[in-house]
């Protein structure tokens, strides 16, 4: 029999953070996968499972929470070839549930949070989670005036004018709709339509969609709207982003106005008054689904109150009141054919494994990854082996174990490699800063090892850093090799090298002049970008999307933020304490910005960067606050709101939280019992202020 993983209360420090970064890669991944390329390779449910993990992993072990974690983001960056959209609402993703205790635990959670009674009811809408594409439709003066895609959440992609195909869409709203508001919902494709574009697709010899939800995504994708208009796509509205005046106080009356318009809803929305009538309503749906005539992959709650939603807020990528109860995954039997190496660029050995081919609700699953060796000596996977694949979700899937009736005599447990594949430099498990050992084992190479200095520039480019159009992965691999970008700051010199050499870039196979001015015209508009994306395309281990942007509005500029890291190399300096006062930012994170800052030639990319790239500030997330802009510090017992419903109002107001206070701190709100942040606060001259004239200042009751 197959060993199963570990569980979650039983894994050590070293085995949680291994395991969180060998999630945190393979969600990536899947996410590429689903939202940039609409091609997943595991079903929703493995997905889901392989973000419950991690999620449990990380409620277990706060202190390992990675910057580039799964639960701190959404969907992927916008495709360049579409026009960009800032969203003036992020559209955030929805925290998942598998089980009926989690979605006692969300209500509890809520309740908690709100500090209400239990004999208090809480109400909360209950509808069909829809398996399609998101998308935001700004309506003003009642005409519909952008559409845009969910993208990475803060931007998306502008596909108005292949919305304004839609049928389902209306581009008029009634007069009783207000001026203006952003409504939010699902494009997706019935089943009957489905088939029948799989058929035309056939018969045209074009490629057929893998399921209902590519052929949605794919159709909106066009960047001729009339092969949008050829598709049959649907809609439901389900939700808003900017919306001055709101038809209503709760979801369930917004959402029964946007019916009224005219809009799309879905019928099967239902307002619960508790978790017995939320559970019920789920397993409805549940027996419901196969006969809908569309996809969904669960049940969507959402607190009905919105002053209770106000309240709320949101945590990272997901609001607090809102919850998705997924269903159930799906698995399927195949063969592992073999196991491969990839190194990352921070030198991580990452297995992957190398399937049959084998269909796992409706996608054709040829990979996995396999975490780190500890995962493959615990399930005993071998080479040759019938494996259990499951698939939660539309990312990589998973392999649960190998099916012990089918092993092969002759076969031999797996031998992790001892030395690096890509440049055959030892590869050690030790933290060398701490002498523990890591979860994941990594090559010792550094920038010797091509295979991390070709990730690293990979990293650079990508959609979530420099997103420079047209200089993807095969192109990077294919410029380093023939030595044409060695470092970052080679990118932004490529056209003035070209111009000075015999073999110009038009000359090489596959290109041309007209390829060629539309590489360079992408790097030339990247030569300005903003300060989170640039402190995130470095490469700083630990330093994901989240960590990049509390650190950009810390330090605001890069000259500043280079500075300081520098400077935080003494860990008794005012630097390093400012560093881990950053709420978000622990000492591991701190220790790791710091390395990076020690080694020479890393400051030196980031000089000779700085000469060819303009960076921006980001801007303050509120300019009218009293507050924006100022570093904030909460301590003691707090009596009309929660510690995390102060955080969460500071940092909508564009306040910095932190967790200790420090000679930059603007200001101390303290509550009785307030300790030693107050002696601190005194001993540096900080502005304190009690819980009452807080909430004078910013303008709350």
């Amino acid at each position: 029999m197959a060993r199963k993983p570990i569980a979650v209360d039983a894994l050590t420090q070293s085995e949680a953070a291994a395991e969180l970064a060998r999630l945190a890669a393979e969600i990536a991944e899947h996410d590429r996968r689903y939202h940039v390329e609409d091609t997943p390779i595991i079903t929703d449910a493995a997905y889901d499972e392989l973000r419950r993990r991690n999620d449990e992993i990380e409620a277990r072990f706060p202190d390992l929470v990675r910057d580039d974690s799964p639960s701190r983001r959404v969907g992927a960056s916008a495709v360049a070839k579409f026009g960009k959209v800032q969203h003036r609402v992020p559209m955030l993703s929805l925290s998942n549930g598998f089980s009926d205790e989690d979605v006692r635990d969300f209500v509890g959670r809520v309740r908690r949070f709100l500090s209400l009674g239990e004999d208090e009811v809480i109400g909360v809408t209950a509808e069909p989670k829809i398996d399609g594409l998101s998308i935001s439709l700004r309506y003003e003066d009642r005409r519909l005036t952008q559409a845009a895609t969910r993208g990475d959440g803060a931007e998306g992609e502008n596909v108005t004018a292949n919305a304004m195909t839609i049928g389902d869409i209306p581009r008029v709203l009634p007069p009783m709709a207000p001026d203006l508001i952003e409504v939010r919902g699902e494009i997706y494709m019935s089943h009957k339509d489905f088939a029948a574009l799989n058929r035309k697709q056939t018969e045209a010899g074009d490629r057929t969609f893998a399921n209902p939800r590519n052929a949605a995504a794919g159709s909106l994708r066009q960047l001729d709207p009339k092969i949008t208009a050829s598709r049959p796509l649907r809609f439901f509205a389900y939700a808003w982003g900017e919306a001055p005046a709101l038809p209503g106080t709760t979801q369930m009356e917004v959402i029964q106005a946007f019916g009224r318009w005219g809009l799309p809803v879905n019928p099967l929305m239902t307002l619960c008054n508790s978790v017995d009538e939320m559970l019920v309503q789920y397993r409805r749906i549940e027996e419901l689904r196969a006969d809908l005539g569309y996809d969904i992959d669960g049940v969507v709650y959402k607190v009905n109150r919105l002053d209770w939603q106000q309240r709320l807020g949101f945590v990272s990528r997901s609001p607090r009141w809102g919850l998705a109860h997924k269903f159930s995954a799906e698995k399927a039997t195949t063969i592992l054919e073999g196991i491969d190496i990839q190194v990352g660029r921070t030198g991580a050995l990452t297995p992957v494994a190398r399937l049959r081919p084998v269909t796992v609700g409706g996608v054709v699953v040829s990979n996995a990854t396999l975490h780190n060796e500890d995962e493959i000596a615990r399930k005993d996977i071998r080479i040759g082996d019938a494996v259990v694949v499951q698939r939660a979700g539309d990312v990589i899937p998973q392999v649960l174990g190998y099916v012990a009736e089918r092993r092969q005599a002759d076969s031999a447990p797996y031998v992790f490699p001892k030395v690096c594949p890509a440049c055959g430099s030892h590869a050690e498990r030790e933290e060398r800063t701490t002498g523990k050992t890591d979860a994941v084992r990594r090559c010792t190479g550094g920038l010797i090892c091509p295979a991390q200095r070709v990730e690293r520039l990979k990293h650079f480019a990508s959609r979530n850093a420099f997103d420079i159009e047209g200089l993807g992965d095969k192109i990077i691999e294919e410029f380093y090799a023939d030595g044409l970008i060695q470092s970052p700051d080679d990118i932004f010199t490529l056209e003035s090298r070209d111009k000075r050499s015999l073999k110009r870039l038009k000359d090489r196979e596959g290109w041309g002049e007209a390829s060629v001015r539309k590489l360079f015209d992408a790097i030339d508009a990247r030569r300005s970008v903003a300060l989170d994306r640039f402190i995130f395309a470095l490469g700083i281990r630990h330093v994901g999307e989240t960590t990049a942007r509390i650190l950009a509005r810390a330090y605001g500029s890069a000259e500043s933020f280079r500075d300081q890291m520098i400077a935080a190399r003494s860990d008794s300096g005012e630097a390093w304490s400012e560093l881990n006062a950053l709420d978000g930012i622990g000492a591991v994170v701190a220790e790791a910005i710091v390395q990076f800052f020690d080694e020479p030639h890393n400051r030196a990319v980031v000089d000779a960067l700085l000469k060819h790239v303009a960076v921006t500030a980001l801007e303050a997330q509120s300019m009218t606050s009293p507050v924006a802009g100022k570093t904030v510090v909460f301590t003691g017992a707090l009596e009309r709101m929660t510690r995390e419903e102060a955080k969460a109002m500071a940092e909508r107001l564009g306040a910095k939280v932190a967790g200790s206070v420090s000679k930059k701190t603007d200001l101390l709100v303290a509550g009785p019992g307030a300790g030693s942040k107050l002696k601190d606060a005194q001993k540096h001259g900080v502005e304190v202020i009690d819980e009452d004239e807080w909430f004078r200042r910013v303008g709350s009751p």
